[in-house]
């Protein structure tokens, strides 16, 4: 239900402002809830979790990346307090080199909060950080100074 409401939100802003051609166009957070109503569905609760998602969990809907020409991809950038953007960028995917032989790192994380783990991006950081990764990869030592809640 949610996936398929954020879905709809998305699509509706895009295509309120998008047009061929353009690479760039603006839009306020405030907006959605619009969005919701004018789609006959029931807005979400937490509005920011819409563009978070988009901005950084899961891909865009296929209808907005279907206009996007080859090489390209659209983003949802913030641009300042409730507003953001779409914009499109060249496509930029780290992809790993397999002339490289893997480092193989044993998992220091303690058992207690592998149990509790909730599988999101709040939990790959954790991993990360109990691991030590930055530190062995960039050769500094590294400590966290904000988690995102």
């Amino acid at each position: 239900m949610k996936e398929g409401l954020y879905n709809s939100v998305i699509i509706g802003i895009f295509q309120r402002y998008y047009q061929t051609g353009l690479d760039y166009f603006e839009f306020n957070r405030n907006e959605l809830p619009d969005i919701a109503r004018e789609l006959g569905i029931q807005s979400a609760k937490n509005l920011g979790d819409i563009l978070y998602a988009f901005r950084f969990r899961k891909p865009l809907p296929k209808v907005i990346t279907d206009t996007s020409p080859e090489g390209l991809e659209w983003i949802i950038e913030l641009n300042g307090t409730g507003n953001y953007c779409f914009r499109l960028v060249k496509i930029n995917r780290i992809i790993p080199n397999l002339n490289f032989i893997p480092i193989k790192i044993p998992d220091a994380t303690p058992e207690i909060i592998n149990q509790y783990m909730s599988g999101d991006e709040q939990a790959l950081l954790t991993k990360i950080r109990y691991n030590r990764l930055i530190d062995i990869f960039l050769s500094v030592t590294a400590y966290s100074l904000q988690n995102h809640r």
